[in-house]
């Protein structure tokens, strides 16, 4: 992966970070709930599940800002170097690595953080630290 600094927009990126803090912030402070993106969706598998209508907003909010984002504005183009079988490969390990964490890492970083959880704060520590060391060995190492 590239990043085009030409298109580099830190203070969209920070506005970003605002908005997904304020969010989270207000679906605990307004709702008692947490704003980890697997707890919500796995609670849209079950319809009759409590909060599925605040669920089905939250998540619908993030999939239609996107979308409203990219069909307002101009965007660099998007190259994906991997096939579709290694994304569907990752998608799953995600899926998996969610679940038996206890939580994603918007869960863990996002929410779990701004709680002061020890939980969360190990969690963090370790998909950053995994995350650094896979980019280390096949960047470095394995000459990716």
């Amino acid at each position: 992966m590239i990043i085009d600094w030409a298109h580099f927009t830190p203070w969209s990126a920070l506005l970003g970070g605002i908005m997904i803090g304020v969010s989270a912030g207000m679906l605990i402070l307004l709702n008692g709930r947490i704003a980890g993106i697997s707890g919500l969706f796995a609670g849209l598998l079950t319809p009759l599940s409590s909060g599925y209508g605040e669920r089905a907003a939250f998540i619908a909010g993030l999939v239609l800002a996107p979308l409203l984002y990219w069909w307002l504005q101009e965007r660099p183009e998007i190259v994906i170097e991997a096939g579709p079988l290694a994304l569907v490969i990752a998608g799953l390990l995600v899926g998996f690595g969610s679940r038996l964490g206890s939580g994603c890492t918007s869960g863990h970083g996002v929410c779990g953080l701004g709680r002061l959880s020890p939980r969360s704060l190990v969690a963090t520590l370790a998909f950053m630290g995994s995350g650094f060391a896979t980019v280390f060995l096949l960047r470095h190492l394995w000459g990716g």
